[in-house]
């Protein structure tokens, strides 16, 4: 093997003396970026991506590679010996990693010679570089850049030492992101939730209302899931461009006051519904209060005398997540993610909301990149903009909101998928594009703990492309549409593909297109939940002068608590069985439903499913109410005798919506998430 080594490196860069032989190649540990294929004609080169090699050198046939993602790959050396990588020439418009690569200490192997990896262009030869590394150093060369002649056994690492953690309601996750799917492998079909098909023994519920926003719970029914849509307040736009600032002055912008992710928190430390939003498009991010929800104060703050800046001017400010931390060991109640040109993403902590650290770089890689916190898994993660599948998400996480700045990992995380409806761009002036399909991509996403689960808004783009909108003065298409996660990285959305919160479409409404979600998503308000949202008029007067970023509000959407999904029955008797289901303190069942018009009861079942003696159908008293708060009773009295026994539920019901159920003390508290609060409640918690 040295002998066909020393021919294949004769007049190259390195001696045979520096390099390993084919025969001691590195071995190497990667976990769900990549997979092992063969050099040979025509195989697929990347996962995202549908080039095949057109040049196979003698030298690299047959040979082992890694398959990943063409916007980079990160794998670990398990054993030392040769690693041997491919990347393009340096030419203009090219993504070499050549000089990535020799500032490592790789060296070109010029015995191969400069090659077509794939199509015609010049900026896909390749150069082939080698170099002998040690075990345990880590290797992450961002685009482009394919491991080759590795050792290919082993090279996964062994099940067994994927560390996995035990959630709330006892679904295992993987501890570290990248040992979870490579859902760049799916193509355009919708992205897997694995608890879904494989769930849980036992379901925990000891936290938070119980929704039926997919079949994590339900074992069998023969009731109907209806999705529900929030109706838009009548008193919109509750915020909308005003002062100085937010009409763009004195930087010349676009008038706008409105969240574009920032967030609305209700702070029951001083009884104060907060909202920090963009004012002024591309300007400042500036807070304002209210007692009420709906009318909004603007203090004078000390950041810019005169105005409600809260950071001062530094940059053109494109977007900014404001997270109330519910878990502050120090004091310091709000995070921010600001994003703008040309620094980049930045990280700042406060104590009040309106006096702000100094900013603390970070690594999100794009505008409307966004930050939630997780409190059942107690970890912050950067929702991060990419481009691994047209506008999609990367994920990034860390216990500690500080640490996050220093953080590179990035799994490919969230996309659209081939369910969402493509566009047509007939409701704006382009009689050419006219029936035109744009393909849909995730533009956004926010995400919040509400009860149980975490609940997110998927921003839709549904095109036209900037440079059609620039031209006419009119928002781009994005509406919001909701999602659903029970372990926080992966989520389900509802087969039906229409939007939670839609655009008017019409010329000369607030809401004409372009909306966005806020950083809390929802208030708990009594009955009913309210999404702060985002929407542009647009201003077609300010034709290629940014007018599609013209005339930005805030409104309000409003539907039923826990109102995104109901089971529901007709005349006839439906019925529903939940999977086995624990709790450990509570000694009460309640549910949110509508029963006015027909019958809801219950009977409790063991874990062979047998009825529980005193807690039968016969046992049920039947309840015909519409509310999001009522309790079930049986003649066997409490459940406190069921605490940490599986339990199964029976819902009988008759011309009803059930929307959800939990399990409760006397005063029926769900000790759940309120998303971003709930007036009355001191913290983010129905406790």
């Amino acid at each position: 093997m040295r002998t066909g080594l020393q021919s294949l490196v004769t007049g190259a860069v390195i001696a045979v003396s520096e390099v390993v032989a084919w025969g001691n190649p590195a071995l190497l540990h990667f976990r769900a970026d990549a997979e092992i294929d063969t050099f040979t004609q025509d195989v697929t080169l990347f996962s995202d991506r549908t080039y095949t090699l057109a040049t196979v050198p003698e030298a690299l046939a047959g040979k082992p590679f890694l398959r990943g993602s063409i916007l980079g790959l990160r794998y670990t050396v398990a054993r030392e010996g040769a690693l041997t990588v491919l990347t393009p020439q340096r030419v203009t418009g090219s993504a070499s990693c050549a000089e990535a690569l020799e500032k490592a200490g790789f060296k070109r192997l010029e015995g191969i010679g400069l090659f077509q990896l794939f199509g015609k262009n010049e900026i896909d030869r390749v150069l082939t570089y080698q170099k002998l590394v040690k075990e345990g150093e880590t290797i992450d060369f961002g685009k482009f850049c394919i491991p080759i002649a590795f050792d290919p056994e082993s090279c996964l690492r062994p099940r067994a030492e994927i560390q996995t953690e035990r959630l709330y309601n006892n679904i295992e996750l993987p501890v570290d992101p990248e040992d979870r799917e490579n859902m760049a492998s799916y193509g355009n079909s919708p992205l897997p939730v694995p608890y879904l098909k494989n769930p849980p023994q036992t379901i925990r519920a000891e936290i938070g209302r119980q929704l039926f926003v997919d079949d994590f719970l339900i074992e069998r029914t023969t009731m109907t899931r209806t999705w529900h849509k929030a109706a838009k307040d009548e008193r919109n736009p509750v915020l909308k461009p005003e002062t100085p600032l937010e009409m763009g002055l004195p930087h010349n912008t676009c008038p706008m006051a409105a969240p574009f992710s920032g967030g609305v928190w209700y702070d029951g430390t001083d009884g104060l519904f907060k909202m920090w939003y963009c004012a002024g498009w591309f300007d400042g991010t500036g807070y304002a209060y209210s007692t009420n929800g709906v009318n909004w104060i603007r203090p004078e703050l000390t950041a810019e005398k005169g105005t409600n800046r809260i950071i001062p001017y530094k940059g053109r400010r494109d977007s900014a997540s404001v997270v109330m931390d519910p878990d502050a060991p120090d004091g310091y109640r709000f995070k921010m993610l600001v994003w703008s040109r040309p620094q980049g993403g930045e990280y700042f902590l406060s104590r009040n909301g309106t006096e702000w650290s100094e900013p603390i770089p970070n690594t999100s890689k794009g505008d409307r990149s966004t930050i939630h916190y997780n409190p059942f898994r107690k970890v912050w993660v950067l929702s991060d903009r990419s481009g691994w599948h047209a506008r999609s998400r990367e994920y990034v996480e860390s216990p500690d909101f500080r640490a996050m700045a220093n953080l590179r990992t990035h799994v490919k995380w969230l996309r659209a998928d081939n369910r969402d409806q493509p566009g047509e761009t007939f409701f704006y002036a382009f009689p050419e594009r006219k029936g035109t399909q744009f393909v849909p991509a995730l533009y956004n996403f926010d995400a919040v703990a509400y009860e149980s689960i975490m609940l997110g808004a998927a921003t839709i783009m549904q095109g036209p492309e900037n440079n059609f909108c620039e031209a006419e003065g009119v928002p781009k298409m994005t509406e919001i549409h909701l999602a659903f996660s029970r372990d926080g990285f992966h989520w389900s959305r509802p087969d039906d593909r229409s939007p939670f919160i839609g655009a008017s479409r019409k010329e000369g409404t607030w809401d004409r297109g372009y909306l966005h979600s806020n950083s809390a998503l929802c208030l708990v308000m009594g009955d009913e939940l309210w999404f702060y949202y985002t929407g542009f008029a647009g201003d077609t007067t300010r034709k290629n002068k940014s007018g599609m970023y013209c005339n930005a509000s805030c409104g309000i959407a409003r539907i039923r608590r826990d109102g995104f999904a109901s089971m529901d029955s007709g005349a006839s008797e439906a019925t529903l069985t939940t999977r086995p289901l624990t709790f450990s303190t509570a000694d009460r069942l309640f549910v949110n439903a509508n029963s006015a018009g027909g019958t809801l009861r219950a009977e409790l079942l063991d874990n062979e499913g047998n009825v529980l003696p005193g807690f039968g159908l016969d046992d049920a008293e039947p309840i015909s109410v519409n509310s999001t708060h009522a309790e079930l009773h049986w003649k066997g009295g409490s459940l406190a005798s069921f605490r940490d026994k599986p339990i199964r539920i029976r819902f009988h019901a008759r011309e009803t919506q059930l929307y959800s159920f939990w399990f409760s003390g006397e005063k029926g508290e769900s000790r759940g998430y309120l998303a971003g609060g709930s007036p009355g409640h001191t913290t983010l918690r129905d406790e």
